[in-house]
């Protein structure tokens, strides 16, 4: 048998190599903050975690993600509603609110671009590798500004096709917390995948929808009705949430008759005229087939394109929902 040559690497060596694996890579990590490192690296070989923290080997963190656009960050304070949440149940300390922000804006600041994401975490701290924290562990709290996450434009013109995921959805209170143990959601993806298809959809054990992977699940009734599953066995989207405010509008246009957040039956479910996946990273796409059969018409449908619009707006000029950032 042969084996693998290796050696005992300097620290010289191990940042070269690093750098060499990053070029083999098509990242596009532009700033990253580390309160191990106490402060801010731009070269991604350097945006490193040590391997005993508690997130790393036990998947005890969480996070969150916010979108820059035009300079401007969007819906943050929403973000961090959520994530002081996460870290409650999850049992983790995080800096005081004012400083997650300032750390968030001079990151964003550092990063130089003026539209990307911004994802952070915070984790349990390094120091041992047992399921419960290392005594004496420093908490940890990140930053990273990169490109997000892209799809596909036949997305948005011909739409998605989905299955219902044959893996459970994650019990309630897991599934309301945005932590880093994200398996279930990887694996409903690869099941999709496997099946030539976009995405999956979760079902709870009530027989009524869940959540997609990553992003939240939504109808519109054959009565114009905009329905979106209860939040309390989900995560709270907060675009979902924040769409939710402004669909309000769409009933003055005539485009939904009323909206509604409550549990929606898989038999109500496919009886739908659209079917919507939301989330900050997708923001709203039409899904047009489910478990092979067509939703609605099986074309992407007008709500769908009037609440990403209607999103877009609110990006790039919402009241109270954007902070500027001093480049």
């Amino acid at each position: 048998m042969a084996t693998t040559s290796f050696q005992t690497l300097t620290a010289d060596e191990v940042v070269a190599r690093l750098r060499a694996l990053r070029t083999r890579q098509p990242v596009k990590y532009w700033a990253f903050y580390s309160s191990q490192l106490g402060g801010i690296v731009t070269d991604p070989a350097l945006m490193v975690i040590p391997f005993d923290d508690h997130m790393v080997h036990r998947g005890h963190g969480i996070f969150d993600t916010a979108a820059i656009q035009d300079g401007k960050i969007y819906d943050l304070e929403a973000h961090l509603d959520r994530f002081v949440r996460s870290a409650r149940t999850s049992k983790l300390e995080l800096p005081p609110r004012e400083e997650m922000r300032d750390i968030i804006v001079r990151t964003t600041a550092a990063s130089g671009r003026r539209d990307g994401s911004i994802r952070y975490w915070a984790s349990a701290g390094p120091g041992s590798l047992g399921l419960t924290p290392a005594a004496g562990a420093e908490p940890g709290f990140f930053v990273m500004i990169f490109a997000g996450l892209a799809y596909p434009d036949a997305w948005y013109t011909r739409g998605l096709r989905v299955m219902t995921t044959t893996y459970p959805i994650k019990p309630p209170l897991y599934a309301v917390t945005k932590s880093t143990n994200y398996l279930p959601n990887v694996l409903i993806q690869l099941e999709a995948q496997a099946h030539g298809l976009d995405n999956g959809v979760f079902i709870d054990a009530a027989g009524n929808v869940g959540e997609s992977s990553n992003m939240n699940v939504a109808f519109v009734t054959a009565d114009g009705t905009l329905k979106h599953p209860k939040f309390d066995h989900i995560l709270s989207g907060c675009t979902s949430l924040r769409l939710l405010e402004l669909a309000a509008t769409l009933r003055t246009r005539g485009l939904v008759s009323d909206i509604q957040v409550c549990d929606i039956p898989v038999a109500e479910a496919r009886t739908a005229r659209e079917m919507l996946l939301i989330g900050s990273s997708i923001k709203v796409a039409p899904i047009v087939e489910w478990d092979a059969k067509p939703v609605g018409d099986g074309t992407p449908g007008p709500v769908a394109r009037a609440l990403r619009e209607l999103l877009d707006q609110d990006m790039r000029s919402g009241r109270g929902r954007l902070i500027e950032v001093s480049y």
